[in-house]
């Protein structure tokens, strides 16, 4: 055991131990403890064993101090997933947070000594100011201040701009650059922009963007903190690399100096968020600007039946997407791809088809139904309501910031300065949320309540107490990674990125709809391309089973996947 894990390890793995758990090539991502190192991994390919086993294996013989480790990611959920992989590994101290979220912790710490005076609030939702900035705008006429559709449109526009760094008065000049373009008036967004800045501004808050920006512009101009920031993190590992912004390469930069102990890992399949100014310019490039980089690729598909991989290198290979990736599991059924006559007709055959499965044993937590947009789901909810069936939607909706969350919590949080005698934690937490299994409260407290048993099946997980399930609640908090329940999942193809499941129903897989029709026929091929990534996102979640469905004209993607003739 290194020096650096002494004292701190909750396991004795040696090196040899952890090296054992992986194949060829991840375990060539795991020995590769000096940056930079670029992973290409596919979907299903076992990158967060690879890069986890990797920090593990560095601290473990001694190269990296796991206090002085930053892993990244891009989602709550896998950040996570990371960490609760990296204490099973022993090495628990390392930090395992989103982009936003480490930059947040930082700028917090430094705001007394470097801005001065009351910390902004923090903006976890544009919805409200944007509301507010149309109506400012006099726009309350032409763009509907209520359409969660049109605000949510109007949001991802303000955040492609501000992480391209570009303000409300070049707003309309850059956007006529682009090769996406926005759904509504550039004018009418320029306006709701810079009175969205304005209000921002009036109420002292900030957003998102706007932690990034003030991070990195702090670590960059103030040489104190630049020199603690970058002593505290030495050993950088990101992932979803394809998926960076401009902004947020610039604050990785400041963050890693002019050291080189960096790790990304990404693949180029996958990128789907060009719309809010994501790019895989700077995966693709990583080689030129460090030549010495060593390159893995992770080519072993461990999600996926042969035929659901097969399905997805067709899909690659017709537009030389990416590297294939080579299935080694059982095989499975085709795909299977159902015509329908209209939504209607499709979302009755899906919702008979989950119950079909459910009666037959299948949990609920196996299936997932996805959709190219929000308002293909809301049918779908509609429908499941009437059969009874069990579901989440998964979305960007704050789970903590809810009332009936909070007030629980707050309970266990009393609960557990003095603990009941010789009671089991998991009762104290069950016999505490009974008042609140009522009503519209249920759903959110149940899940709370799963999130107990996970932990007390958790044989990593120490100390197994309230103190300790707050902890691990309050680390969710930070991280805006609520607990899910074993239902069956609603989510539009953006929102499953980085999820799986047992059988997947993908549907709307229709000419119009996927690609979504300001992508259809006669658009840019940039724009097209980015919606047979979607696709594959798509496709790639699914386990055992692949329904695809349609309605009146087939998806030129199903031809482009051999699916259809």
């Amino acid at each position: 055991m290194s020096d650096f894990e002494t004292g701190t390890s909750q396991s004795d793995l040696r090196a040899e131990e952890i090296l054992a758990a992986l194949d060829n090539e991840q375990r060539a991502v795991a020995v590769a403890t000096r940056g930079p190192v670029c992973v290409i991994a596919g979907a299903g390919t076992g990158k967060t064993r690879a890069i986890t086993h990797r920090i593990a294996y560095g601290a473990a013989i001694g190269v990296m101090d796991p206090h002085k480790v930053l892993a990244l990611t891009f989602t709550a959920r896998a950040a996570g997933e990371m960490r609760m992989r990296l204490r099973s590994l022993g090495v628990p101290t390392v930090a395992a947070r989103t982009i936003h979220s480490a930059a947040l912790k930082q700028l917090l710490y430094f705001w007394p000594q470097v801005f001065g005076g009351k910390t902004p609030d923090l903006l976890t939702s544009k919805s409200g100011f944007l509301s507010e900035s149309i109506k400012r705008a006099d726009l309350a006429g032409a763009i509907s201040v209520t359409s969660r559709d049109i605000l949510r449109d109007i949001s991802s526009e303000i955040e492609w701009a501000k992480t391209q760094e570009i303000g409300p008065s070049d707003y309309l000049a850059e956007s006529s650059k682009r090769i996406n373009k926005p759904r509504i008036n550039p004018e009418q967004i320029a306006k709701v922009y810079a009175s969205y800045m304005s209000i921002l501004k009036q109420e002292h808050a900030m957003d998102f963007e706007d932690v990034l920006l003030l991070t990195t512009a702090m670590i960059e101009e103030e040489r104190e903190v630049r020199e603690r920031v970058q002593d505290q993190y030495r050993f950088f590992t990101v992932d979803e690399y394809q998926d960076i912004s401009p902004l947020q390469q610039r604050l990785i930069n400041a963050w890693l100096g002019n050291r080189k102990e960096l790790c990304v890992v990404g693949d180029p399949a996958q990128t789907i968020y060009s719309f809010a100014g994501a790019s895989p310019i700077f995966l693709n490039s990583f080689t030129q600007r460090f030549p010495e980089a060593e390159v893995i690729r992770l080519t072993t598909g461990y999600r996926s039946t042969p035929e659901i991989v097969f399905t997805a290198n067709a899909i690659l290979r017709s537009a030389e997407m990416g590297q294939e990736l080579v299935a080694i599991n059982s095989h499975g059924d085709k795909p299977e791809v159902t015509p329908y006559k209209d939504e209607s007709a499709e979302v009755a055959g899906v919702v008979a088809s989950i119950t079909q499965l459910m009666s037959e044993g299948t949990p609920a937590q196996d299936i997932a139904v996805l959709a190219r947009t929000n308002s293909q789901l809301n049918a779908v909810e509609k429908a499941m309501n009437i059969s009874k069936i069990p579901y989440q939607i998964r979305n960007s909706d704050r789970f903590f910031d809810r009332p009936d969350v909070k007030e629980f919590l707050r309970v266990v949080r009393n609960a557990s300065v003095i603990p009941t005698e010789g009671a089991n934690w998991l009762d104290e937490l069950r016999t505490l949320a009974q008042p609140f299994l009522t009503g519209a409260s249920i759903d959110g407290i149940a899940a709370l309540l799963h999130l107990g048993r996970e932990i007390d099946a958790d044989s990593g997980f120490s100390p197994k107490t309230l103190r300790g399930y707050l902890r691990e609640v309050e680390d969710r908090v930070q991280q805006n990674n609520p607990p899910t329940m074993p239902v069956t999942t609603l989510a539009t193809l953006h929102a499953a990125k980085g999820l799986e499941w047992e059988r997947v129903f993908l549907i709307g897989v229709s000419e119009g709809l996927l690609p979504l029709e300001n992508g259809a026929i006669g658009a840019d091929q940039a724009t097209i391309d980015e919606e047979r990534r979607l696709f594959y996102v798509g496709i790639t979640r699914a386990k055992q089973d692949l329904h695809l469905s349609y309605r009146q004209s087939p998806s030129r993607f199903l031809r482009e996947a051999s699916l259809i003739s």
